[in-house]
């Protein structure tokens, strides 16, 4: 196209990518100006909304169901029934598309056609960006808010026509009869778990022999073991190659006591993680300096890459890839691109994840791996409250982490049945610097689960007394 008929835009701020941190960018920098762009590439619609938490919920929701099937007889309560894979994958993409996808679209239809651009953009030179082959932006200040990509490595190339990931997954039209995943992260354990319980005839492959998520040793092997019992996983060990035939997608993996073990499957869910889309932006026409690694620095409390006023969020950043993460570093990065050059550090909400397995996982605050090197004391028992016992879910365990001095919870990793709610109990305990103490004030019903966090609480703080006497005699 020639420069005659390129179109140029002027704007003081362009958000690159509309989903869950550039929606929130959005949001904080249109109240203040009109002087702005969101661009999109490809279609509307957050990775949560489309790809990620939404419709593997209500996959793994299904899975439930169909589980409960199988251990209604414990409960003396005997049934039976069919999964109809059609139906099920169905039901996912209806809900995705009509309610989760369709409210995104609703927001989005509301932003001024003059503040949306579509297409892909990358950097022609410092402050410049091109958008396709027609639209060049100037702008002031940028926001990197692009996502990610699942990551496939080039030993499934010989057989990509069988190749699903996070982002294809929900498309397909019925169940298959058997599927490899590959990796033990969120991805590849939660849909792992529940294709298995819809009947897919299913095998995990790792690499690393841990569980991606829980940090503690002793954590780790709880969770391996229990998923373990029902899911066929090889741990610790790589693919050494692949191919296809008439049968389907064959895998050889080497595991890491050398052993070899090959198998045919329908399917092949890669899910070893995810790309940052920033590699497709042209970042070195931009004049940031990069790593040896590739990567640009920044600062999790402004989102700024340093020394310039260009500022990353969300997926993007390769860092926390959570939604509610990426929705307050969308807001970060807005109020600083806002107040740029002079920045106000943000004090960032304790991380929070959980895993959507059956025993869920859940990590809190700080990680036994980040407290290396602390004085702790761990609070820590099996996940066996009495109401557990009544539901016959009590495989699991929780430990919780106090400072030693000051008996003050820092962080906590469970692993167990409806663990989500206890998380939450202590994120907001973590919040507000709560000791053990001052969190074992609150009433707590019987039966229920968040008995357990008080019993777990009451551990920690008697191992927190002991603690003291014993330094305190020293």
């Amino acid at each position: 196209m020639s420069e005659s008929t390129m179109k140029t835009m002027n704007v003081e701020y362009a958000i690159i990518g509309a989903g869950t941190s550039g929606l929130g960018a959005y949001s904080k920098i249109s109240r203040k100006t009109d002087s702005l762009v969101m661009i999109q590439d490809g279609p509307y619609g957050t990775t949560c909304a489309r790809v990620g938490c939404m419709p593997s919920k209500l996959l793994i929701t299904a899975a439930d169901y169909a589980h409960n099937l199988v251990t209604s007889d414990f409960f003396g309560v005997r049934a039976s029934g069919h999964v109809d894979g059609r139906k099920v994958l169905e039901r996912v993409r209806r809900e995705r598309d009509h309610r989760f996808v369709a409210n995104n679209l609703r927001y989005v239809a509301k932003i001024p056609a003059r503040h949306k651009l579509e297409g892909h953009a990358r950097f022609i030179g410092p402050g410049q960006l091109r958008v396709g082959e027609s639209v060049e932006v100037n702008a002031k200040k940028f926001i990197l808010a692009c996502g990610s990509r699942p990551a496939v490595g080039a030993v499934f190339e010989p057989v990509m026509a069988r190749v699903l990931t996070s982002d294809t997954v929900f498309e397909l039209e019925d169940l298959p009869r058997s599927i490899a995943v590959i990796g033990m992260g969120i991805i590849a354990l939660e849909l792992g778990q529940a294709l298995h319980r819809l009947g897919v005839d299913t095998t995990i492959y790792g690499r690393s022999g841990k569980i991606n998520a829980l940090t503690h040793p002793a954590m780790q092997q709880h969770a391996l073991d229990i998923l373990g019992t029902e899911l066929d996983i090889y741990p610790s060990g790589h693919v050494m190659r692949t191919w296809e035939d008439a049968e389907g997608a064959w895998i050889e993996y080497e595991q890491s006591n050398g052993q070899r073990v090959t198998k045919v499957f329908d399917r092949v869910l890669v899910a070893t993680g995810r790309i940052s889309n920033v590699d497709r932006l042209g970042m070195d026409r931009t004049g940031l300096e990069f790593t040896e690694t590739g990567t640009a620095t920044f600062d999790p409390r402004t989102m700024r890459f340093f020394d310039y006023p260009i500022f990353i969020a969300g997926d993007a950043t390769d860092d926390l890839p959570v939604w509610h993460e990426a929705f307050d570093e969308g807001r970060i990065a807005a109020d600083n691109a806002l107040s740029y050059p002079k920045l106000v550090p943000a004090e960032r909400r304790p991380p929070l994840m959980v895993l959507f397995t059956d025993p869920q996982i859940a990590i809190i605050g700080q990680s036994f791996r980040q407290l290396k090197g602390r004085e702790l004391v761990i609070g820590d028992l099996p996940f066996a409250s009495p109401r557990h016992v009544v539901w016959n879910k009590v495989q699991g365990r929780i430990q919780v982490y106090l400072d030693a001095r000051t008996g003050v919870i820092l962080g906590a990793e469970l692993l167990g049945y409806k663990a989500e709610h206890l998380a939450h109990l202590l994120a907001l305990a973590i919040t507000h610097s709560m000791t053990a103490e001052q969190v074992l004030s609150m009433p707590v019903y019987h039966p229920t689960a968040e008995e357990l966090l008080r019993d777990v609480l009451i551990d920690a703080r008697e191992k927190y007394s002991r603690y003291t006497v014993e330094n305190m005699v020293l």
